[in-house]
């Protein structure tokens, strides 16, 4: 059966069972229908428990990975051994939905439902995030239509709009500015998962912090180069208003009835790519176990979920567990694609540095104890399971077969209880790649070479201005978020495996002051995504309400 086959075959429990799993009663939450929710603050009325469980992966690569798949299957199976547990998952975005990637609610018999709710408008949560940044676009707009009060120069508007869609032709747009003397700026759309407004849903510890740093937003700067902030348009209020549901994190349940909180979407290759730090904080107000998951490969989704949201909100995990499949591990070494089904040692022996360098960095790096997850595919031989399982073991990393997709709750349970023994013990101190009084291209190239293996940075006049700009500001303790190729450690999503001798290319750097980080933009990079020649939507059908081809 495909996932939404799967998904429909299951009987799902009612959203109130749900909350009761997690000591929630019915004034806790708000009803999205039968099966979704919105969980209400909870405030300081509940203990944190720490108990905070990451999974990662390894580059990922059209072979698939399957890391939220694993994380899915980790969350059932410790519920399946008696632990109160919750899953801590980021909202898809309609872009890879109907793009290249499909959706993000996991696969086979490890899934979160309801699966076609959860894909494509769930509860509204990227529509008010879009409604709220466009907002701030069109009052910046209208401020210079009226006047300009604030002497605005239209060419160093640096906000920009934002649509959860892939749309290669928004990427680079005129618009009128002042229809009177046809005055024009030039302006662009980021898609939903990159904005500067998800990036603040997701870093805000409640409203009223939301709001606050919604008013910090730098949206360009004057004539004679003063910045502008979105509360000098007043606009705070209007953007808070928008989001006042938004920021209640969702409660939806998996195939076998585990709670998950599905909560912001920032992708992790050009946002910051973690689920909002309420989601995160709610989980481990209501559950024991917490199992949450960092976008694409721990060289990114990892490192930012260490980097800024552990580092920012004193989070510990008490273990991360890094997924890798033999697959994958064969294209990073070579291999072809439409030959990944036959057993080839040479491709995997030459790809399995790609692992092993992930492994080193969340170990020796940022002192966590780590746990390989190999998540298998029925075309595995039996050869290539033992030669990573065995080469990871020979690292001093315990490594475990996998197999949620196709065996559900039961294809964890090796891994629960392997998590479960690093979890009796004393969380490690988190040590960090740079340190928070690092100037601004420091903490880049510590992150470059430290986690990525480059040898250097090479900044752009663009970006070494920009630099500049941000030291005058008074900005440099701000941490960093590169955004580059999820393909690779390198900005070259050709690269595959652990390349060395490399160079990161540094464009140009992006000031998110709501915020409150610096975005590198690496390589060829693009805040908005394309399609590709046949999108994963022109093969969906609808018929008598009945979705297929949605995965």
């Amino acid at each position: 059966m495909t996932d939404i086959e799967i998904a429909n075959s299951k009987e799902n429990e009612k959203i109130e069972q749900i909350a009761k799993k997690l000591g929630l009663n019915r004034d806790n939450i708000e009803l999205y229908g039968d099966y979704k929710a919105k969980i209400k603050s909870l405030g300081n009325s509940r203990e944190t428990k720490e108990k905070l469980i990451l999974v990662t992966a390894i580059n990922p690569t059209s072979a698939g990975e399957g890391k939220t798949t694993v994380s899915i299957g980790l969350a059932d199976s410790l519920a399946s051994l008696n632990k109160s547990v919750c899953l801590s998952l980021r909202e898809p975005s309609l872009g890879p939905v109907f793009g290249l990637k499909g959706g993000a609610t996991g696969g086979g018999y490890a899934q979160v439902v309801p699966m076609e709710d959860i894909n494509l408008h769930f509860t509204g949560d990227f529509h008010a995030i879009t409604s709220a940044n466009n907002l701030l676009c069109s009052f910046i707009d209208n401020h210079i239509y009226f006047g300009n009060e604030l002497n605005i120069d239209p060419e160093k508007v640096v906000f920009n709009r934002c649509l959860d869609l892939n749309d290669r032709a928004l990427r680079e747009i005129d618009i009128a500015t002042t229809e009177k003397c046809g005055t024009k700026r030039h302006e662009k759309f980021n898609i939903t998962a990159s904005s500067e407004i998800m990036a603040i849903l997701c870093l805000s510890k409640d409203l009223n912090d939301l709001k606050t740093r919604l008013a910090d937003i730098l949206i360009g700067f004057t004539f004679d180069n003063k910045p502008i902030y979105a509360r000098d348009l007043n606009a705070q209020d209007a953007m808070t208003i928008l989001l006042k549901d938004t920021i209640k994190p969702n409660l939806v349940q998996t195939l076998y009835g585990t709670p998950a909180i599905v909560h912001g979407g920032p992708f992790a290759n050009i946002a910051h790519g973690c689920s909002s730090i309420i989601a995160t904080k709610t989980s481990m107000q209501v559950a024991d176990y917490t199992v949450t998951e960092a976008g694409f490969g721990a060289d990114l989704g990892a490192e930012k979920f260490l980097d800024l949201k552990c580092r920012l909100f004193d989070l510990h995990p008490n273990v991360a567990v890094v997924v890798a499949t033999v697959r994958a591990l064969k294209l990073h070494g070579g291999a072809e694609k439409d030959a990944l089904n036959e057993e080839d040692m040479t491709c995997l022996e030459n790809g399995i540095s790609n692992l092993k360098r992930h492994l080193s960095n969340l170990k020796n790096v940022y002192n966590l104890p780590v746990i390989c997850a190999i998540n298998k595919f029925s075309t595995d031989s039996d050869r290539e399971l033992a030669f990573v399982k065995d080469y990871v073991e020979k690292l001093g990393i315990t490594a475990v077969i996998t197999n949620s997709y196709e065996k559900g709750k039961l294809g964890a349970t090796e891994l629960a209880e392997k998590v479960l023994s690093l979890c009796e013990k004393e969380p490690n101190k988190l040590t960090f790649p740079y340190e928070n009084d690092d100037p601004i291209d420091l903490k880049i190239k510590k992150v470059a070479q430290k986690i990525y293996g480059a040898t250097d940075v090479e900044f752009s006049k663009r970006a070494l201005d920009d630099l500049k700009l941000i030291e005058k500001l008074g900005l440099n303790n701000y941490p960093v978020i590169i955004a580059k190729t999820q393909y690779s450690f390198s900005d070259n999503a050709k690269l595959l495996g652990a390349p060395s001798n490399f160079v990161v290319k540094i464009k140009r750097l992006e000031i998110r002051n709501g915020a409150k980080f610096i975005v590198a933009i690496a390589g060829t990079i693009l805040l908005m995504p394309g399609l590709p020649k046949i999108p994963a939507g022109a093969k969906m059908t609808i018929n008598d309400g009945v979705i297929s081809g949605l995965f």
